[in-house]
């Protein structure tokens, strides 16, 4: 973890952050990058999508939804979704990622994020916990809501 920075995502980094390979099992738990690049095409004045680079090698993506007029509070400040590639886990890259956005959250004056996902022995539970978010609720998909006081 040498030179972790976030960057737009762009032209020039666009590749690499849809190619980001998972650890086998977890790719059940989140959607391609490629998913998260159409919702910010289509949401532009909400997402906030960044790769995170290790020096010049992409090694995972956030993207943040910022949208303090939602009529669903768990969508108003929350991380839409995170990758982080398999080799660069375990090295912090996550945690920086989720304080970097937290960062920007509280810049743009909400006071918690979100993060919605779904239970599972691969899955991303117990990353978010051990970041400091705590379950609120659940979806009506099963999936856990959990929040992050900024």
């Amino acid at each position: 973890m040498s030179d972790l920075r976030l960057e737009e995502l762009s032209a020039t980094n666009i590749v690499a952050a849809n190619t980001l390979t998972l650890k086998p099992g977890q790719e059940q738990f989140v959607a391609p990058v490629s998913h998260s690049i159409a919702e910010a095409y289509v949401n532009p004045s909400t997402a906030w999508p960044r790769v995170v680079l290790d020096g010049d090698e992409v090694v995972g993506f956030i993207m943040g939804n910022f949208d303090p007029d939602s009529p669903h509070d768990e969508f108003r400040g929350c991380i839409w979704r995170m990758n982080v590639a398999a080799s660069a886990q375990g090295r912090g890259i996550g945690r920086f990622a989720v304080v970097a956005l937290a960062e920007e959250a509280r810049s743009r004056g909400f006071d918690r994020l979100t993060v919605m996902f779904e239970p599972g022995e691969d899955g991303p539970e117990a990353f978010f916990l051990a970041v400091g978010f705590e379950p609120i609720g659940e979806t009506q998909f099963g999936e856990t809501i959990a929040a992050l006081t900024l």
